[in-house]
């Protein structure tokens, strides 16, 4: 008995090694089978970071787990991924695990967690999932093969949480699936096999450019019978869910060489209307519980028949309800007189002969009734519309009588009695004559509040007749803030707007008393980060005004009042063009600060910072308004804080815009021609003169008054550059230029031509010996350097060159006096200068004297009050 337990020891001790030992031993045999599968088969990058075997996880069986596995195409879809799983699960016998990496691999079981495969095909026919290597055209002959790498012979296999996208470019067709969880269970029956399925998922779904499913939910409990042999897929006992509506359909497709052989029908288990709310996505109507309903609602298809290059299976498809209501129980409008008859038909099996009817569409809200009736046929290439809506919504009864959960706050009532009738190549061809379309729609005591707008917009009346090839704005009377708006005009592509995704186009005349751009600017958000933290600056979208991307339209304006940011003008006319997000401003022109304005130029959004190119001609313009008002002119001229009168200027400049499209200054370009038609001096409102003042005793700064002073600017990177520029005040002839910056940095050169008599009493005595005329024309020239900036200046007055120039001058003029003396006296002088030379030295030495002392003067007046010399001294 010991022997017998000893024995069984041993043989659980090898089992344990067995069972720990053997994933090591043959983890290699697995990963080369998945590398051999590889290289003969895939042309595609395929990588995976590990393989993990264990006899425990799934015991009896061995299981094989390969983490993070992707399939990346090569070209022409060089670095798509094309699947990716997070985990695949295999499941098999352990005996599977001794073959070798050339030999078949039977699995049992698997289970595939978080993939994402994108099957797509681009508009060259392309399709990414073409991955098998091309075989030879001429192969050697070789032994046929009987087993491929692995087997599947199924119990069980799931998908998980995973994605899967099939895009193709040819057919724009678009199927999205997400959180696809998928499961099924297989039983052999004969030669047939029965899967048990379950599949829950969200699907979206577009065809040329139609949203037919948006994330709706879908849930399908199938039996499906697989006949492998004769490649038929039939479907018995099967319950399908759109998000709640219930579907129950049956029958097969049956695979052949050249076709399909397709044989489905499906229904509606039950005729309640609670059935059609359930198409809508839950989003949009809340719990159906509680919601009282009445009359029928039907879905009835058939699709039947084969398909292949040329065709597409026969259907069939009524949606029928017939005098239908439902009233949800917290709301106090229902809806009623529900009537629905909409078929989807192909008799032809050709798809270009698919059609769809709405023989009747009609409900009523309250008193209000609204009735719609058309067709679509062609609907696969150049799609016809045939429609006619007519009936009255009053916009405020929508959502008593539905849960929208709308955040914005809709009142009104809409009139429509349209008929029309176009081709969607007319459309897109803008072939607006082919548009057959007429009737009227009119909206009244309309308002709109949401978060995003400013304020409330109220729309008293607009009506709108629809004639062939045109639309025509009657009228239009609106109101938001403190803005009021009337409005005429041509639309001439509605439809184009509305079913091809094509630019508004039009021609309007707006007239305003008052138009005020901040009643139609959006404040800037706060993200959950910024609530949370108010340190923090994040935002969560772009906040930047933007100009409507979709509209290609010509406005002719006409306000007797505007307010931009602090600025406010008067009379404002002109014409806006918009385009690709670009206004083009022409011929607009406006009173403003006591003057003129007029401007041309554009302003777009269309790249991510906002741009302006404009030329603007201000004209007559009050300047202190305008420098409190216009951060342009504080950047351009400081200066003008301190003066009072009158300007003109012409501006062209260009640069970025912030958020409310207010320029940027330091991002400036540009040129500018700035006069100064008349202008009162206070040097008490600027450092700069006040200082400049205080060093220039010889005139008073503050009592001048400037007239017809032009000068010439450029401005780049935040600089702006002041041509040399002249003129003349109380005789003094005044140059100046130099450079500035927007950060009111300062480097400026100032010449004075100052007459001489204005230099003190002493310099008045000396030029008095010229004769007036001289006297009168004498001028110095004073150099003034001006830095640091408009707050704190520096100011460097150097006089000594000017002293000399003068000084010289007089010197010049007294030798030219001296010689024509000597010429009119002849041998007289002759004499008396032999017998005076020293008399003469006396004279230069005084004549230096006095110059020096005139020069002490001059400085005195320069920088303080001058102070009188001894006139014994000054005549020695």
């Amino acid at each position: 008995m010991k022997k017998a337990f000893k024995i069984f020891g041993i043989f659980i001790l090898l089992l344990i090694i067995g069972i720990i030992s053997i994933p090591f031993l043959f983890k290699g045999t697995i990963q080369d089978k998945v590398r051999y599968l590889i290289n003969e088969h895939v042309n595609a990058k395929v990588d995976f970071a590990n393989i993990d075997i264990s006899l425990i996880r799934s015991f009896p069986q061995a299981s094989v787990v390969i983490d993070n596995f992707s399939v990346i195409n090569h070209a022409p879809f060089e670095g798509d991924t094309l699947a990716y799983s997070k985990r695949i699960a295999l499941d098999m016998s352990v005996k599977e695990l001794f073959k070798s990496a050339s030999e078949p691999i039977s699995v049992k079981k698997i289970i595939i967690d978080e993939a994402n495969i994108a099957i797509k095909t681009d508009s060259l026919g392309n399709s990414n999932i073409d991955i098998a290597k091309k075989k030879d055209t001429n192969p050697e002959p070789v032994l046929e093969e009987k087993n491929s790498s692995f087997t599947f012979d199924l119990d069980h296999y799931e998908i998980n949480n995973s994605k899967i996208l099939f895009k193709d470019d040819i057919s724009k067709t678009i199927l999205s699936m997400t959180q696809l969880n998928h499961s099924g269970d297989g039983s052999v029956s004969g030669e047939k096999i029965i899967l048990d399925t379950k599949t829950n998922t969200e699907a979206s779904f577009s065809l040329q450019n139609t949203e037919y499913l948006n994330r709706n939910k879908l849930n399908l409990d199938a039996k499906i019978e697989l006949d492998l042999k004769n490649q038929k897929y039939s479907f018995k006992e099967n319950k399908a869910l759109i998000n709640r509506l219930p579907l129950e359909f049956s029958g097969y497709v049956q695979l052949f060489k050249k076709y399909t052989d397709v044989d489905l029908s499906f229904k509606t288990p039950s005729s309640d209307f609670k059935n059609f709310l359930a198409v809508i996505p839950e989003a949009y109507v809340k719990n159906l519980d509680g919601i009282q309903t009445s009359g029928d609602f039907l879905i009835d298809g058939i699709i039947k028949g084969k398909s292949d290059d040329t065709y597409i299976p026969k259907m069939d498809i009524k949606i029928i309800s017939k005098n239908a209501s439902f009233q949800y129980p917290d709301l106090p409008k229902g809806v009623k007189n529900i009537n629905i008859n909409t078929q989807i038909k192909n008799d032809s099996g050709l798809i270009d002969d698919t059609y769809v009817n709405i023989d009747d569409l009609t409900f009523k809200i309250g008193q209000d009734s609204f009735a719609v009736r058309g067709s679509l046929k062609n609907l696969t290439k150049n799609m016809i519309v045939d429609m006619m809506m007519k009936g009255t919504l009053n916009l405020a009864h929508l959502n008593q009588a539905y849960p929208l959960q709308l955040e914005e706050k809709l009142n009104g009532i809409v009139k429509a009695d349209i008929q029309t009738n176009f081709d969607m190549l007319s459309l897109e061809k803008e072939q607006y004559q082919n548009i057959k379309s007429s009737g009227t729609v009119s909206l009244s005591q309309f308002t709109y509040a949401s978060p995003d707008t400013p304020n409330e917009i109220k729309i008293e009346n607009a009506n709108v007749s629809f004639n062939p090839g045109t639309i025509t704005l009657d009228k239009m009377q609106a109101s938001t803030g403190r803005s009021d708006l009337n409005a005429t005009g041509t639309i001439q592509n509605l439809m184009g707007f509305l079913f091809a995704k094509q630019d508004l186009k039009g021609n309007f005349d707006v007239n305003s008393n008052v138009f005020a751009v901040d009643d139609f600017m959006v404040g800037e958000k706060e993200s959950e980060d910024e609530i949370a933290n108010s340190n923090t600056k994040k935002v969560t979208e772009d906040e930047t005004m933007r100009i409507p991307s979709f509209l290609d339209a010509t406005l002719n304006f006409n306000s007797k009042k505007v307010y931009y940011d602090n600025l406010e003008m008067e009379n404002t006319k002109g014409t806006v063009k918009i385009k690709e997000e670009t206004a083009f401003l022409e011929n607009v022109n406006s009173n403003i600060f006591d003057g003129g304005i007029a401007l041309n130029g554009n302003v777009s959004t269309k790249n991510k910072v906002p741009t302006f190119d404009m030329a603007l001609d201000l004209s007559k313009i009050d300047i202190v308004k305008s420098f409190n008002n216009l951060d342009l002119i504080k950047g351009l001229a400081p200066i003008a804080k301190a003066l009072t009168g009158n300007l003109n200027t012409t501006v062209k400049l260009n640069g970025n815009l912030n958020e409310n499209l207010i320029p940027v200054l330091t991002s400036l370009k540009g040129e500018a021609l700035a006069e100064i038609l008349n202008a009162q001096v206070s040097t008490t409102k600027t450092p700069f003169l006040s200082k400049l003042d205080n060093q220039l005793n010889f005139i008073n700064i503050d009592q001048l008054n400037l007239k017809e002073i032009k000068t010439n600017l450029s401005f780049n990177d935040g600089k702006i550059n002041v041509k040399p520029f002249e003129f003349d005040v109380k005789g003094i002839k005044i140059t100046a230029g130099g450079q500035h910056g927007f950060d009111q940095n300062m480097n400026y050169n100032i010449k004075l031509d100052v007459p001489a008599k204005y230099l003190g009493n002493e310099v008045a005595n000396l030029i008095s010996q010229l004769d007036q005329k001289e006297a009168n024309a004498m001028t110095v020239g004073i150099p003034i350097g001006i830095s640091g900036n408009f707050k704190n200046p520096k100011i460097d007055v150097n006089p000594s060159q000017a002293i000399k120039q003068l000084t010289q001058q007089i010197v010049e003029k007294q030798k030219d006096k001296v010689k024509g003396e000597i010429k009119d006296k002849g041998a007289e002088i002759l004499s008396d200068l032999l017998g005076g030379k020293k008399e003469k030295d006396s004279t230069k030495t005084n004549t230096e004297e006095t110059i020096k002392n005139t020069a002490k003067d001059i400085l005195g007046g320069f920088f303080g009050k001058k102070k009188k010399k001894d006139s014994t001294k000054t005549n020695n």
